[in-house]
C-alpha cells in the first residue's frame, strides 16, 4: 500500500471517527443523522475542497466491502415471522405504485433535463427506493422497532430496497433481459437453497462452535457470517449482478443461521456485526460517498441545484403517498405520517443507481450529484419530522 492509499484510508476513518462527534455537538440544536455528517465529512477532504483524500483501488475495495455490509445487516434486520401478510401485501402494494410513479416522473425529469429512456429508467428507480439499512438505527435507537409500526417500517424499507435492486439487475442491464432474467433466477435458486439449508436442524458440533467460540478469539459465528456476505457478493458479482443483492441474500441467509442459538447469545452476535458494519465498513462507505461527491459539477449546474428541492419533492411523492394510501386503514394519522417520511428516505441505492447511470453515459456527473444531493436532504430531514410525531414506542399490534 503506497503512502498516498494509507493517507487517505487515514483521513476517510479520521472523518467517520469525527462524524458522531459532530453529531452530538449539533444535536444540541438540530439532530443530524451521522450518515449526512459523514458524506459532508468527506466532501470536505475530498478533492472538492480540501484534496486531502481520494479514491483508487483499495479505497474503492474497502468502501465497496462497507456497502456490502450495510445492505447485509439491512438484510439482516428482517422477520419474515413480523411482516408476513398483512404488512407485506401492502409495501408490495405501495411499491408497485412507487415504481409506476416514479417512472412517470422520471420520464418527465428526463424530458427536461436532456436525458433519453435510459435517463428516464435511473431516475424513476432511485425515486422508487428506500434507505432501509439507513433509517434502520435510527428506528432502533427510537424504541418502535418491536412495534406494530415497526414491522410496517421494516416491510416497507424491505420492500423499497430489495426491489428495486431486482428492477436494476432486469432495467439497467443492457439489451439482455431474458439472460438477466435467467441469472437471476438462478442466483435466487442458490439463495433459496441456502436459506433452506440454513433452516435445517443444526447438528449439535455445530452448534457448540457458534456457542462456545463467542467469547473466544476464534468467533466462529462472525467468520461464518462474513464467509457468507463475500460467498454471495462474489456470485452475484460472477453473475454480473450488483454486489448489493448478494449482500442483502446474505443478511437473510444468516439470520436463520443464527436462529438455531439462543436469542441472547444471537444477540451477541448481532452486536459484534454490528460493530464491524457501523464501526468501520458502513460509515467508510459513506464518507468514500463524499470524497467522489462532484460538488463542483453540481455547483455549475442550475439544473442540478434545482434537483435539489424537486428531488427531495419527488422522493416524498413517490415513496410516501403510494406508503399512506396502503396504509391508511391499519395506522392512525401519527404513525401513517412516519411511515411515509421513513419509506421516503432514500441515499445507498440512489448513488448506486446513479453511477450505474453515469458510467453508462445516461446520466451527467452534475445530474447524479443533484439527485444524491436530493436523497442526502431526504436522510438529513424526513427521518427528523418522522420522529417528532407523537407514536407511543411501547404500543405493538
Amino acid at each position: 500500500m503506497d503512502s498516498g492509499t494509507l493517507t487517505s484510508v487515514v483521513v476517510i476513518a479520521t472523518m467517520a471517527a469525527l462524524a458522531p462527534l459532530v453529531a452530538d455537538r449539533l444535536g444540541r440544536w438540530l439532530p443530524v443523522p451521522s450518515t449526512v455528517l459523514e458524506i459532508v465529512l468527506g466532501m470536505l477532504v475530498g478533492p472538492a475542497v480540501l484534496g486531502l483524500a481520494g479514491t483508487d483501488v483499495v479505497v474503492d475495495a474497502v468502501s465497496s466491502f462497507g456497502l456490502a455490509m450495510l445492505f447485509f445487516l439491512a438484510g439482516y434486520e428482517i422477520e419474515f415471522t413480523r411482516i408476513r401478510g398483512g404488512p407485506l401485501r401492502r409495501a408490495l402494494g405501495s411499491w408497485a405504485g412507487s415504481l409506476l410513479l416514479g417512472l412517470g416522473i422520471g420520464a418527465l425529469l428526463a424530458a427536461l433535463l436532456g436525458g433519453g429512456g435510459k435517463a428516464a429508467l435511473v431516475f424513476g428507480l432511485a425515486l422508487a427506493t428506500t434507505a432501509l439499512g439507513t433509517i434502520l438505527p435510527i428506528v432502533r435507537d427510537s424504541g418502535v422497532l418491536p412495534t406494530g409500526y415497526g414491522a410496517a417500517i421494516i416491510a416497507v424499507g424491505a420492500v423499497g430496497e430489495f426491489g428495486p435492486i431486482i428492477m436494476v439487475a432486469l432495467l439497467l442491464s443492457g439489451d439482455r433481459p431474458l439472460h438477466t432474467t435467467a441469472v437471476l433466477l438462478a442466483f435466487g435458486a442458490v439463495a433459496v437453497a441456502a436459506a433452506a439449508l440454513a433452516m435445517r436442524p443444526r447438528s449439535p458440533r455445530l452448534h457448540r462452535m457458534l456457542t462456545i467460540t463467542l467469547g473466544t478469539s476464534a468467533q466462529f459465528a462472525v467468520r461464518l457470517s462474513v464467509l457468507v456476505v463475500l460467498a454471495m457478493v462474489w456470485l452475484a458479482t460472477e453473475l454480473h449482478l450488483d454486489l448489493v443483492l448478494g449482500a442483502f441474500a446474505a443478511g437473510v441467509v444468516i439470520r436463520l443461521v443464527l436462529a438455531s442459538i439462543s436469542r441472547d447469545e444471537a444477540t451477541v452476535v448481532e452486536s459484534k456485526l454490528e460493530g464491524i458494519g457501523f464501526g468501520m465498513l458502513v460509515p467508510f462507505f459513506f464518507v468514500t460517498t463524499g470524497v467522489q461527491f462532484d460538488l463542483a459539477a453540481l455547483l455549475g449546474s442550475p439544473s442540478a441545484l434545482a434537483l435539489l428541492p424537486v428531488g427531495l419533492v419527488a422522493f416524498l411523492v413517490v415513496r410516501g403517498v403510494p406508503v399512506a394510501v396502503a396504509y391508511r386503514r391499519t395506522l392512525p394519522r401519527p404513525e401513517l405520517t412516519g411511515l411515509a417520511l421513513y419509506g421516503s428516505t432514500a441515499l445507498p441505492l440512489v448513488v448506486v443507481v446513479t453511477n450505474i447511470g453515469v458510467g453508462n453515459g445516461w446520466l451527467s456527473t452534475a445530474t447524479a450529484a443533484g439527485l444524491v444531493g436530493a436523497a442526502m436532504l431526504s436522510v438529513l430531514v424526513f427521518p427528523l419530522v418522522a420522529q417528532r410525531q407523537p407514536v407511543p414506542a411501547a404500543r405493538s399490534r
